[in-house]
């Protein structure tokens, strides 16, 4: 069943996504070489909890960790461990908020100290796809219709829209219908009206599109190892566009203005 939110529960999904989208902005200035991924995550839990919100992954279909720590070929789903970071690691954290009964996710990609030219180009493009995503978010549109800008944009870059994990509606779970994948022909699906609430998450390869999990039962790898990267947001639509909840509050007019010079 796909459900489109009020003003009050739009207000409440924003504030769990702030919180998400703040702690991920914070772990940026902990990514380094030597630090353990185990320490990100516990970082991560810390600082939820000081919000009275609860970590939405930890438990989660019996996920053991807070945060989604996922490095070099690594797409999706990392477990925090003791492994540390190394120079020229890429790392993709996922992390997501339960706060009031709502949920906010968020994803990024960091680089770790000084990377390649072709992990650097990953990134960007990874991050550039969400936005050109995020532009198709309007009302009348269809779901798809992102799911097309995303791969489009992607695959003229020369790299590949990884097909087994989607995105999704969230609100009151974690994830709702409907499915939001990154690929696909236009105008099919869900049509697009306000109070649509989604997390948008392009996942991209350096390589090929195939994936598999490794034997921990969680951590998605690109078959043919191959460099990974992953950006999503949580949105809402509404009669003007697109909405960017999984800001930090401050950053919130900015970035939407900046997603003008990012369609350039």
């Amino acid at each position: 069943m796909i459900i489109y939110r009020t003003q009050e529960e739009i207000a409440l999904i924003r504030k769990s996504s702030q919180i998400a989208a703040l702690i991920l902005a914070e772990l940026k200035e902990l990514i380094r070489p030597g630090v353990m991924t185990k320490e990100l995550d516990e970082y991560a839990e810390a600082r939820v909890k000081s919000f009275g919100a609860k970590p939405a992954f930890k438990g989660y279909r019996g996920f053991p960790a807070s945060l989604c720590t996922s490095i070099n070929e690594e797409i999706v789903h990392g477990i925090p461990s003791s492994r540390r970071l190394k120079e020229g690691d890429i790392i993709s954290l996922d992390f997501g908020v339960y706060y009031n009964g709502y949920y906010g996710d968020a994803a990024v990609t960091y680089p770790v100290g000084q990377i390649s030219s072709l992990a650097q180009r990953l990134i960007e493009t990874a991050e550039r796809a969400l936005y050109y995503g995020l532009e198709k978010v309007r009302v009348g549109n269809r779901i798809s219709d992102i799911s097309h800008a995303i791969q489009t944009f992607v695959e003229s870059q020369g790299f590949s829209v990884i097909r087994a994990f989607v995105g999704h509606g969230i609100g009151q779970a974690l994830h709702e219908e409907p499915q939001v994948p990154n690929f696909g022909p236009p105008g099919r699906g869900t049509l697009i009206k306000p109070g649509l609430t989604l997390a948008i998450e392009p996942m991209i390869s350096a390589g090929d599109w195939r994936e598999e999990i490794l034997n921990d039962g969680w951590t998605a790898v690109t078959r043919d190892r191959s460099l990974a990267a992953h950006f999503e947001h949580t949105v809402v639509a509404t009669d003007k566009g697109v909405e960017i909840l999984t800001l930090v509050p401050e950053k919130q007019e900015s970035e939407e203005l900046r997603m003008e010079v990012r369609r350039a």
